[in-house]
């Protein structure tokens, strides 16, 4: 792609994102969002590739729909309330609707099945951007109308997508859609807390997005795409084998690891909520995903035999994206230990 192209798009990302965690009134919270959905389709069909173009009609339509349910949710509320600020959702309608349409943009269960295709279909650098900052305005509008959603639906949803998000990871072969059931088996840990401690679902989104773009810039690094390539992906770079296994039990969420801490914490808020039996559910459900994420641990770090592979040894590579990287691992792996700090910050 034209790089000028390229600066463009992202640049529009950046200004559809911060137009709408900035804005007040919902038309311009809408704006951004259409702003976003028009910004990332370029990216994700630029290979010309059938599946690509098919995973970008996929994302417009689904993108298009759920932006109109935003729009309907806004409208309805003002037209009952008189309000079109964003904290003043109070039509249960409205709020209703407004989940529906979040659940449909984030891909929480039962609005999930485009976003392993999409992601499938998406170049690696492109499935980050999905994976992450595609994330950010539909949590924050969710963080904005917290105290008006209902409790009942958001946990429901929640469960069913930690659910099905380690069931329907468990038989995949492809790195892209297993990472995407582990996205949307996170956003149900995002969705259960976020009434009930907003912030903490902002702690747990920016731990994820950390961990996830340490593995999808460590797989675009060594070039791979599939299970089978990754069993013969260490010899070129044993020691970026060797993180990303740590990365990946982060992201699994087992201790001494950063990962444990958004799970600790919101199990800890769930009780105290008086929600144990969620938080059991919850806690169970994501020993599913945990079986893939040791899965994908496995062929990462596991030498073959010793018969000739295709691959050399990289002498040169790009130092920036090494850097990224190494910053990114580290933090990825080692924030547990000073939890109280962050949890002040946040």
């Amino acid at each position: 792609m034209n790089p000028q192209a390229n600066l463009i798009f992202i640049a529009s990302l950046l200004l559809g994102t911060t137009i709408t965690i900035s804005s007040n009134h919902w038309i311009m919270a809408w704006t951004g969002l259409e702003i976003n959905t028009l910004a990332i389709l370029p990216l994700i069909s630029k290979s010309h590739h059938p599946r690509a173009i098919e995973a970008a009609t996929k994302y417009f339509l689904t993108q298009a729909a759920a932006s109109a349910l935003v729009l309907f949710s806004s409208m309805t509320n003002a037209w009952h309330t008189g309000q079109w600020d964003i904290t003043q959702l109070t039509h249960p309608a409205s709020s209703l609707i407004l989940t529906s349409a979040i659940a449909m943009k984030l891909g929480l269960v039962p609005f999930h099945f485009w976003f392993p295709e999409v992601l499938q279909g998406s170049p690696l650098t492109t499935g980050l951007l999905l994976s992450t900052i595609m994330k950010l305005p539909p949590i924050t509008l969710l963080y904005m109308t917290s105290p008006s959603l209902n409790p009942t639906l958001l946990t429901t949803l929640a469960i069913l997508s930690t659910a099905l998000g380690g069931w329907m990871g468990l038989n995949q072969t492809q790195i892209r859609k297993i990472l995407a059931f582990s996205s949307i088996s996170h956003l149900g840990w995002m969705a259960i807390i976020i009434i009930y401690n907003p912030k903490l679902t902002l702690l747990n989104f920016y731990l994820y997005a950390m961990m996830t773009a340490t593995i999808f810039l460590t797989l675009n690094t060594i070039k791979v795409l599939k299970l089978s390539t990754l069993m013969t992906a260490w010899t070129k770079m044993p020691s970026l084998n060797a993180m990303l296994l740590l990365t990946l039990l982060s992201l699994a969420g087992l201790p001494p690891l950063t990962g444990f801490l958004p799970k600790w914490l919101i199990i800890q808020e769930l009780t105290k909520q008086d929600m144990a039996p969620a938080a059991t559910i919850i806690s169970l459900l994501s020993l599913l995903s945990l079986f893939f994420y040791l899965r994908l641990a496995y062929c990462t770090t596991i030498t073959l035999p010793p018969h000739t592979t295709n691959h050399m040894k990289q002498w040169r590579t790009n130092k920036s994206t090494n850097i990224t990287i190494a910053i990114l691992t580290t933090m990825s792996v080692i924030l547990l230990p000073i939890s109280p700090m962050i949890i002040t910050i946040v």
